[in-house]
């Protein structure tokens, strides 16, 4: 039961960091609740996974369950990472992120120190500091990405319109 609870506290952390990204979850331009004009609606704010939506990557694949382009740079993404891989070498952006490991056994960067953590445990990258993680298991790595992109970094503009934004 214990664990049930912890598990309950951080799935509710993690709600909350995602949306106290930004305190305008619903875009300017609605006009109402029901009205035809707003951006969200239940059918493109519910995302299931699904295996045919996901991306490979060098190490597993990638799965956005909230795209950069979807709520103004606000994004959710599970990885999975092959036994023994990571996704890249430790990297500095301008952005931070959160990492949340689901399973598997996962080694973290920062600052010049790999330490292992695991299952319902999170990872803070800071902006602007060198951060990485790896898979140290013999299982897959899943874990997920919460993250804010700058929509305005032009590296970040040619991200999103690789991604279908054209912004």
């Amino acid at each position: 039961m214990n664990q049930a609870k912890n598990v309950l506290v951080i799935c509710s952390t993690v709600l909350l960091v995602t949306f106290s990204i930004s305190t305008d979850a619903q875009p300017r331009s609605a006009k109402s609740e029901t009205g035809k004009s707003a951006k969200y609606t239940i059918e493109n704010c519910i995302n299931r996974f699904s295996i045919d939506r996901a991306e490979e990557t060098k190490a597993g694949f990638q799965y956005w369950f909230a795209d950069p382009t979807f709520a103004d740079g606000k994004s959710l993404k599970l990885s999975v990472v092959a036994p023994h891989s990571a996704p890249h070498p430790p990297h500095v952006h301008a952005e931070d992120e959160f990492f949340f490991i689901l399973e598997g056994k996962a080694e973290v960067f920062l600052r010049g120190q790999w330490t292992p953590i695991g299952p319902y445990t999170s990872f803070y990258a800071p902006p602007n500091l060198e951060h990485g993680i790896r898979n140290a298991g013999d299982t897959p790595l899943k874990y997920l990405v919460i993250k804010k992109y700058d929509i305005n970094n032009p590296v970040r503009k040619d991200f999103l319109k690789n991604r279908g934004h054209e912004k």
